[in-house]
């Protein structure tokens, strides 16, 4: 992608800023997030259960947007959005059609 002298691309403490008004701080979204994760671990691991790789990384992007979810702006619709999509993901590979 070519970006002309004249657009401007963000910094990154301004690309965090943004993020943290929508999503909240980053440490509070991590704890969320991260506890989520651990339940999931925790719950595979007592059922002796590994989930493939599309549908392991598919709950955690769930996770992820969950704890965006809980920690920050909860009318984002974005969030609600991908959250639909990664679950639709995995519900297309299950039916053969694995993109």
């Amino acid at each position: 992608m070519n970006i002309s002298m004249e657009q401007s691309v963000p910094s990154v403490d301004e690309t965090l800023s943004e993020r943290g008004k929508r999503y909240g701080s980053f440490s509070g979204h991590a704890a969320v997030t991260q506890s989520l994760k651990h339940v999931i671990r925790m719950e595979l691991r007592a059922r002796d259960k590994v989930l493939p790789d599309n549908q392991q990384e598919a709950l955690d992007m769930i996770c992820h947007k969950i704890g965006r979810i809980i920690n920050g702006d909860n009318n984002y619709a974005d969030s609600w959005h991908d959250i639909a999509g990664y679950a639709k993901l995995v519900d297309d590979a299950l039916n053969g059609k694995d993109t």
